[in-house]
């Protein structure tokens, strides 16, 4: 068997290839994470850059003066919100966080008085089965309890971590500002000390990710936001109809990250949720609920079209896989970050892809 020396050497070439290009972008996500202020910076000047063109355009001032009216609003409007989000987020994850126990105690009653209302004997379920379905259902009830409890905790604390909050905002805030009004002298900079090859080929692959992520994510965020929105007025409506909600901004941002993820959707959440409040006896509760993700969905329904293609060249299968995988390693977000590296790969390897990954890096042209 003859040992081909030119072959082996650009399979290994290929082979290289592609790890350092995993490995860049494995330390382009670590960057990311540690550098979290100036990529929300980053992120935010991607949403206003439009109006403040729109500004330059109607009113025919300079860049710097369209986007320090731009950045003023848009800095009103943030601190507002923080500051709305913190003290209302704190009140009510306090409040569940102390009613926690209550609350399960009231979830397994409720288990066991189904349980008992139930005839078992047309199934023909033994006693054993009935015991370890009993004990079962109380140690996921546990569980879930235990996880609700930790993450309550922690958002308190992230919450009450006045010091860190305020440097990371500050820091973002400042980083806005000078991405808005030096974006040009930033982007000659880059330039001016990149090789040219490094720019040229940055800079077609920057082009085409921000077209296809930058527009997805764009798309994604907003109608998130929407669906956020329209659930955070609705609870409060409902709130001050006299329904039940205890909890409408904990329970809005649940829907809310829910609906961000891939293949699952804010239905996920609100239709058990419609259900239980029927089982426990709050039937308008539940069909207020329903009502609710009625008109959000007609609303996404609407809007999807205009702001995103629901077709992204990735089969929901590799998402799926995506979504786990990001959940085994980083834990939750990893939910949301899985989908967005997938189309990252996907975008970066495009070519390989297309031509079959393995036919490209060892068939023998």
């Amino acid at each position: 068997m003859i040992f081909d020396v030119s072959y082996w050497t650009r399979v290994g070439k290929r082979i290289l290839y592609v790890v350092f290009i995993l490995l860049g972008l494995y330390i382009g996500l670590k960057l990311s994470i540690f550098y979290m202020p100036f990529l929300v910076a980053f992120i935010i000047s991607l949403i206003i850059e439009p109006a403040i063109k729109y500004i330059m355009k109607k009113t025919k001032l300079s860049r710097r003066t369209s986007s320090i009216i731009i950045f003023v609003v848009v800095l009103i409007i943030i601190l507002g919100s923080l500051s709305w989000l913190i003290i209302t987020l704190f009140s009510e994850s306090s409040s569940l966080l102390q009613g926690l126990n209550d609350y399960f105690s009231k979830a397994y009653e409720i288990f066991q008085n189904f349980m008992s209302s139930f005839n078992f004997d047309k199934i023909h379920l033994s006693d054993e089965i009935l015991g370890v379905i009993q004990n079962s259902t109380g140690d996921i009830l546990n569980n879930v309890s235990s996880w609700l409890r930790n993450s309550l905790t922690g958002l308190i604390d992230i919450v009450t971590s006045l010091p860190s909050i305020a440097i990371c905002i500050g820091i973002t805030i400042l980083a806005l500002y000078f991405i808005c009004v030096d974006k040009i002298y930033i982007l000659d900079q880059i330039e001016h000390h990149l090789p040219k090859l490094w720019v040229k080929k940055i800079g077609n692959h920057l082009k085409d990710l921000i077209k296809t992520l930058g527009g997805y994510l764009k798309a994604e965020v907003s109608l998130v936001f929407v669906s956020f929105l329209i659930s955070l007025v609705g609870l409060y409506f409902l709130r001050i109809m006299n329904f039940n909600i205890e909890y409408p901004l904990l329970m809005a941002l649940f829907i809310g990250f829910v609906d961000a993820l891939p293949i699952l959707g804010s239905g996920t959440v609100m239709i058990p949720w419609a259900i239980i409040c029927g089982i426990n006896g709050d039937l308008k509760l539940g069909i207020a609920i329903i009502v609710l993700l009625v008109i959000m969905s007609v609303v996404r329904q609407l809007l999807e079209p205009k702001l995103v293609s629901k077709n992204i060249g990735v089969h929901p299968i590799f998402t799926l896989i995506a979504m786990y995988t990001g959940f085994k390693v980083i834990g939750v977000m990893g939910l949301l970050i899985g989908p967005i590296v997938l189309i990252i790969v996907k975008n970066i390897f495009a070519s390989l892809i297309d031509q079959g990954v393995f036919k490209t890096i060892f068939d023998k042209r």
